[in-house]
């Protein structure tokens, strides 16, 4: 309380209380960062060469808003997108309402994607995903010289995806340029454009949660997809099915909870895609559409739990 009649007491006291209601009334938000909150994708892959007007409507069965549409071998809905017509596929997502957030294009590569970018523009996608181009294997001053060679002979394609608004992803494929954690470093630092960006495959890099969450840290807004994804027992040779689906969050070993709350730190708005590799390619990852899809929910249900203790 203040003492005796001094108006600057009593003017401090009262402006002292308005703070401190006003800050009992207001959550501090600035003390408490949000919990990230995935942007599932769905790949269509997922669901091998099923109809794409089958694979539509499970998308907001997993908390999905989009579909990562994938051509042969792993899918074929992006043929099919081509024997269907642009308008009728603009269609099909529109009555789901849903868009066509990424299409996952290796086999064009990244210098053979500016018809794909014009085409992704008119249906609304923002993101293509491929793999990198150079020599493999390298180190030290020589990975980093044949990174930025990359980079250079990308400034064509980069100023189609510009004009396009479509972000290149470029994913540390295994057998790749870019394929290891100095590699995917070199490609965030040296990036001459904001449309060439990053697609982070936890699956094909050392099973390690310090290593990948640190390299998330390292590498951040220039991820544009991050896959739910883990290495288990791989996915090039014919296992039984609860060895092959040890690739799937909260099956295998990997501890996703130190890379989500990198995820977080860096506060990612990229897409999230629950993923893994059917052996043969081009097969669903289970027999049903039902069961492929509860699957990735069983996947998204421990992701939940993950967040939920950062």
């Amino acid at each position: 309380m203040p003492h005796g009649n001094n108006p600057i007491d009593r003017r401090n006291f009262l402006a002292a209380s308005a703070v401190t209601a006003a800050s009992l009334a207001t959550p501090n938000f600035a003390l408490a960062a949000p919990r990230l909150k995935p942007k599932y994708i769905l790949g269509s892959c997922m669901y091998g060469y099923t109809a794409v007007a089958e694979i539509v409507p499970e998308v907001a069965k997993i908390g999905a808003t989009a579909l990562d549409i994938w051509p042969k071998v792993h899918g074929n809905q992006r043929e099919q997108l081509d024997e269907m017509g642009e308008e009728k596929f603009a269609a099909l997502l529109k009555k789901h309402d849903i868009t066509l957030g990424c299409i996952t294009q290796y086999k064009l590569g990244p210098f053979g994607l500016q018809n794909e970018m014009r085409l992704a523009k008119r249906l609304g996608c923002k993101t293509i995903v491929c793999g990198g181009s150079g020599p493999r294997n390298l180190k030290g001053k020589e990975l980093k010289a044949a990174v930025g060679t990359f980079i250079e002979k990308l400034k064509p394609h980069l100023e189609v995806a510009e004009e396009t608004g479509v972000t290149i992803a470029i994913e540390n494929h295994g057998n790749n340029l870019i394929d290891s954690p100095d590699s995917l470093k070199w490609l965030a630092e040296l990036r001459t454009s904001k449309n060439l960006g990053i697609a982070f495959a936890p699956y094909h890099l050392e099973q390690d949660e310090k290593l990948q969450s640190d390299l998330i840290r390292t590498l951040g807004s220039s991820i544009a997809m991050f896959y739910a994804w883990q290495h288990g027992m791989g996915c090039h040779v014919k296992l039984p099915k609860e060895q092959e689906l040890l690739q799937m969050p909260g099956r295998g070993d990997l501890d996703f909870v130190p890379v989500f709350a990198a995820l977080q730190d860096i506060k990612y708005e990229g897409w999230t895609e629950i993923f893994m590799h059917p052996v043969p390619r081009g097969i669903p990852i289970l027999e049903t559409t039902g069961e492929v899809t509860a699957e990735i929910n069983r996947s998204r249900e421990y992701i939940t739990k993950c967040l939920s203790t950062i």
